[in-house]
Formats: C-alpha cells, structure tokens, sequence
C-alpha cells in the first residue's frame, strides 16, 4: 500500500470553542463549525494538500462520539487517504491489521447560500492497535465541498503540512508497525523518536500526556514568518521558541506543539 496523508486530527473533546480561538488567533483560517451525522462537531484547517481537523463534542449533545470520549485530548488521529475503501479495507486486513466494517457518514456544508452534504467512507482500524491514538483511512466522496479555495489562505502564511512525530517506548516495534500500513511519498513524513530524543529538542510539552508510553506529539508545519508567528503566540500566553528559520509553539491546554518551519 501506498500512504497518502488525509489530515491530522486535535481532539478537544467538549472545549472546541477553546481550540478553534487558539487557532485561529494563531493566524489559521478555520471552516464554519460542521455537525457530523455521527455526533462530533469539528472545525478544519485545511491546505492544497492534507489539512488539520480541530474535533469536539457538543455540550447537551443527545448523542456523543464515544471514540472521541474514549480518545486523548491533543493529537489523537492520523488519517491517511483512501481511493476506495472497500479495496483499503482488503489490504489492511491482508496485512494482518483487525478492521472494523466501513463506515459512511456526513455533515452539511454551506456553499454559496445553499446547504449541500459532505460526504466520507472511512476504514478504521479496531482500537488498541496503535497505542498512540486513531489510525484510519478517509475517502471523500465530495471533496469539492472540503477542499474550498475560500479555506486554503492563513494569515500567519503557513502552506502544509510536513510532519507527524510519535514518541515511543519502543521506537524500532513503532516504525514497523507504522510501516505496515503503507511507504508515505516524501511530501509527508511519520517520525518515531524515543523520550531521550524528544526532550534534547527542549519542547516544553504538556505534563498530561508525559505517563502515555506512546502518543502523537508534535505537527510539524511549514510556511510563513517565524517572528509573526512566535508574536501571535505570545499574545496568546503560549509557550515558545523562536529561531531564524522557525518557531515552536506548545499549546497545553491541548496537548498539542507545532514546529513551524518557515
């Protein structure tokens, strides 16, 4: 199998306001809130290629996502793409992968005044496979009504996504693991550093997820100006490093570091 990134998903369970304002005063364009017809609410961040999907869940909401209660706050998902989930779904179980039953869903859009629906096939794999957090594959039926060119600018400049890096107890099982589900083409990478690794970046990473032996711990994103972006972060309070040619910023109340490179 080929490995194609879909998008990155940042689990903020019932404060998605919260995400969304961190976001988007980081100088990201976000989507208009969507409603998924399974019971999560979501804001996207999106890009020519990939994008990142800020999800939640609706205070009062009659029926909850019980995946994304069960899920970690922060970087919980890595979505690769699918042509044809049926065919996905074949190759996973061929190597050696436990799947659950495809799965189609939606959530309305507005486009030019009228409400139309996106659609989306995904394969996930069974839970517990990946201790990191969520691994499935996302077929879009309706990309036109995602990939919107009115989404695609951001204020802070920044163009893709280039990065997903895990840390892991056991870096070498990971990576073959990771492996298995398929080569990514080069425009995005999965780095598996151990702990050891992790803190010679010198990331002030938030305490919370510190206990997980493996987990999703930084995104690494390119484009724009490394001194605009590390000012929108300390209008914000966030913690930050800022370098000549990038900046790190760790956003705790969500688990979540980006490495942006200009």
């Amino acid at each position: 199998m080929s490995a194609v990134l879909d998008h990155l998903v940042i689990n903020a369970r019932f404060d998605l306001d919260g995400a969304a304002e961190v976001f988007a005063g980081l100088g990201f364009t976000l989507t208009p809130r969507g409603h998924h017809s399974l019971g999560s609410i979501n804001n996207l961040i999106m890009f020519a290629e990939g994008y990142l999907e800020l999800i939640g869940l609706p205070l009062g909401g009659e029926r909850l996502r019980q995946e994304i209660l069960d899920s970690p706050l922060g970087i919980d998902g890595l979505v690769l793409a699918s042509e044809d989930p049926r065919r996905t779904h074949a190759a996973l179980v061929q190597a050696g992968f436990l799947v659950q039953p495809v799965q189609h869903f939606s959530r309305p859009v507005e486009v030019d005044g009228a409400s139309v629906e996106a659609r989306f096939g995904t394969v996930r794999l069974l839970p517990g496979q990946f201790e990191a957090g969520r691994v499935y594959f996302c077929h879009h039926e309706t990309p036109e009504l995602v990939w919107r060119p009115e989404w695609l600018g951001h204020a802070n400049g920044v163009h893709s996504i280039e990065r997903l890096t895990v840390v892991s107890e056991q870096p070498a099982h990971t990576r073959e693991l990771f492996g298995r589900l398929g080569r990514f083409d080069g425009r995005f990478a999965l780095e598996v550093i151990d702990a050891q690794v992790w803190r010679t970046r010198d990331i002030e990473a938030p305490e919370a997820a510190q206990a997980r032996p493996e987990r999703f711990v930084s995104i690494g994103l390119r484009g724009g100006d490394p001194a605009d972006l590390a000012q929108r972060a300390a209008s914000l309070g966030l913690p930050h490093r800022q370098a000549v040619d990038r900046v790190v910023i760790a956003i705790p109340a969500f688990s979540t570091v980006l490495e942006c490179l200009a």
